[in-house]
């Protein structure tokens, strides 16, 4: 992606941490100073992407399989990454994505217990060398994020124990370990105007260009 000129942000927690509001909240202001930009999210942002996070989400395909859930999600974000992020980064447009590869790896890797390494494959070859992006992940409470999301019909991911969305927390805050030039944690409690003031502390830094993110990749042998 070396001649690519835009930039790519991405948005990532537990179900319930805020990634929505914040993603709307970013991209206002964004457009405020002057950038182009462009919304999406995971799954989801094309025709056929969202066909499939129609299939992911319904509770009523409450036997789908952990390695089906896995490769339905790279088959969407394969589609995202072709027809919509790559050509607005060609475009120096800013990306804003709710959700992204790090959801596939904390869901169905920690969550699932699908194998990670397996999940780096697959997910390496859908997102087609996309290059260096940034990060921020939101850390809440795993039962904090479920309350905030009872206030609407849950999906099929969202129905999970408390024990998976544990661990997809845990997961998270793993990976963000591993790849701290990249993912950046913030904190998701409190007013949303007050997750946006720590969300452009983060930002800024990435926009203005003194740290340029990283790629996505394999983590190291017993992470």
């Amino acid at each position: 992606m070396g001649g690519l000129r835009g930039r790519l942000i991405t948005f990532e927690g537990v179900d319930g941490a805020g990634k929505s509001t914040q993603t709307a909240l970013t991209a206002a202001a964004l457009g405020q100073r002057g950038y182009d930009v462009l919304v999406t999210r995971e799954p989801g942002g094309t025709r056929l992407s969202e066909e499939i996070r129609r299939l992911l989400l319904d509770p009523r395909f409450s036997e789908m399989a952990g390695s089906t859930e896995a490769l339905l999600y790279a088959s969407a974000r394969s589609q995202l990454v072709r027809e919509v992020i790559l050509p607005a980064l060609e475009a120096g447009r800013v990306v804003l994505c709710d959700r992204f590869v790090d959801s596939s790896l904390a869901y169905q890797g920690y969550g699932r217990g699908i194998s990670i390494d397996l999940l780096y494959t697959v997910n390496a070859f859908a997102l087609d060398d996309l290059g260096p992006f940034f990060t921020i992940l939101f850390d809440l409470a795993s039962e904090q994020g479920l309350e905030r999301s009872e206030t609407r019909e849950s999906d099929r991911l969202e129905q999970e124990s408390a024990s998976f969305h544990q661990r997809v927390r845990d997961g998270y805050l793993a990976l963000a370990a591993a790849a701290p030039e990249r993912i950046r944690v913030v904190d998701g409690s409190g007013t949303p105007a007050e997750v946006q003031t720590r969300v452009w502390a983060q930002l800024l830094t990435f926009l203005e260009g003194r740290e340029q993110g990283a790629p996505f990749t394999a983590p190291e042998p017993g992470q």
